[in-house]
Formats: structure tokens, sequence, C-alpha cells
């Protein structure tokens, strides 16, 4: 996978279904050691804390109890991205339960990513893996961890650039992601449900 890169300007992209991607990513974590077994994850489902030992730093974790994800969701995030001229990475962030947990990525930062930052590049699917280096990532539980993780005020980091759960849900309802302002007029109408509910 690392050796097909070349000129993105004359090379025909044809993204893969999703399947065809998921057993070449299989195949990556496999050959890198990783567990070949994936758990994906959501924006929502990181949980970002400032570290105990290290004044100034973070230490990442994720949760699925608190925004559980639908089975559909990685397909709904890789249609959708595929829909892009951007580059699509599937991006491991360590291991849990005996898996990797992954996210799935999506921007044109990613185009000058190449083996030295860690990625393999299929340049013909105009996608790329990063199976990261060997070691655990938290599985957070604990409600107010979460509700207390870092939300701003921090570096920016490669998964920024994953889909939220909220976005996911846009989509299946309303074929795209809203613009920001349709999200607050969709905000404002469900306040105003709840009052007039509330009234009757």
């Amino acid at each position: 996978m690392a050796g097909q890169q070349g000129s993105m300007n004359n090379q025909t992209i044809t993204r893969p279904a999703l399947d065809v991607a998921l057993a070449a990513w299989k195949e990556c974590l496999a050959g890198h050691g990783m567990a070949s077994e994936s758990l994906w994850i959501f924006s929502e489902n990181l949980c970002i804390e400032h570290s105990r030992t290290v004044p100034g730093s973070f230490r990442f974790g994720f949760q699925t109890k608190f925004t559980p994800t639908d089975d559909d969701a990685l397909e709904i995030a890789y249609d959708h991205f595929c829909e892009t001229d951007a580059r699509i990475v599937f991006y491991r962030l360590g291991s849990a339960q005996k898996k990797s947990v992954c996210i799935l990525l999506c921007d044109p930062w990613f185009e000058e990513k190449t083996a030295r930052d860690g990625f393999e590049r299929r340049d013909d699917w105009k996608i790329s893996f990063h199976p990261g280096h060997p070691g655990d990532i938290e599985e957070v539980t604990d409600l107010t961890r979460w509700v207390r993780r870092v939300k701003r005020d921090r570096a920016f980091h490669d998964f920024d650039f994953g889909m939220a759960l909220e976005t996911v849900e846009e989509i299946r309802l309303h074929g795209r992601p809203l613009m920001p302002y349709e999200r607050m007029a969709q905000k404002m109408l469900t306040r105003l449900r709840r009052i007039l509910g509330q009234q009757d």
C-alpha cells in the first residue's frame, strides 16, 4: 500500500465500496501487529482530559456509553466523505477490549501526509491508512470525566477532521449535513415545540 504514491493530478480516483476498504484496513492493521477487529468511534466519543502527571499536556480516551453509535454510522460517514474530493483516512487511536479503536477522517490537509508521518497511501482510492503505534487507549465509563472533558483550548490534532454523530443524524434525516444557520433554526424549532408542548 505504501508504494502506491504518485501524481494525484494524473490519476483516476475510484473510491472502493466500504467493505473493500475495510478489508484493506484490516490487512493493514494485521500487517503491523495490531488487532484487526475495529471499534469505530466519532467526535462525541472522544474524551480528552488534562494529564494528571504532565502539566500542560493531555491524555486521550474514548467512551461509547454516553453517546453510542448506530450500526450504520460508519457507512453514512464513509458515503458522505466519498462524495468529496478530499482524502479519506482510516485512523487507529489505540487498542481496547482486544480491538483497534478507530476513527474515520477526511480533509485535504492529509494530502501531503506520507509514510514518514505514519500514513500508508492508496492514491488510486485517495485513501490513507494510519495504523499508529502499539498501545492502549482508555475507555472512560465515568460520566463526570466525560462531561468535564476538554472541548477547546488545546492543540490541533488529526482526529479533529472526524465526523460528529450529530452530523451523521443530519445526513440520515436530511440527506446532507445542515448549514450552521439551519442547525440553529432546527434547535430553535425544537425548543419552541417543547415550550408549546408544556403549555398544552
